[in-house]
């Protein structure tokens, strides 16, 4: 089941898969509070498997309308069963709701794939993040142009 959660609830995760175990409190990123921000959680029973933060942010060159998806993970443990991808596709039920334009993300280069099988498309040359590790920039349209 998914469902809006506190960016607290999102911490544990964004440590264990994302930040290489560091403290809980310093996996905030500080878009957090941002107006308009939103944080989804999926459950399998009650617990917590697999998190996504979705922000109002354009992306450069794309226009105005855009939402950033930031801190997506998955519990090693349920990876590769389709939460990730039930998460996604919530999200842009969402999206679509508040007249979203397209979304975006730093997409760590193993997750390309992943995201390519949304429909999220290369946008960028591979960067790295430093402590964090390779990128890419990629987009999905929401809205007809």
């Amino acid at each position: 089941m998914i469902r809006r959660i506190s960016q607290e609830q999102t911490l544990p995760l964004r440590s264990a898969v994302l930040r290489n175990n560091m403290p809980p409190e310093e996996c905030v990123f500080p878009t957090d509070s941002r107006e308009g921000i939103f944080h989804l959680g999926c459950f399998v029973e009650e617990k917590l498997v697999c998190i996504g933060t979705f922000m109002p942010e354009d992306y450069k060159e794309r226009g105005a309308g855009g939402f950033r998806l930031r801190g997506m993970a998955t519990d090693p443990a349920y990876a590769g069963k389709g939460f990730g991808a039930e998460l996604i596709n919530f999200a842009l039920n969402e999206l679509r709701s508040v007249h979203a334009a397209y979304i975006w993300c730093n997409a760590r280069t193993a997750a390309v794939g992943f995201y390519s099988r949304l429909g999220f498309e290369v946008i960028s040359e591979e960067f790295e993040i430093p402590g964090v590790g390779p990128h890419y920039d990629m987009f999905s349209q929401i809205a007809e142009k």
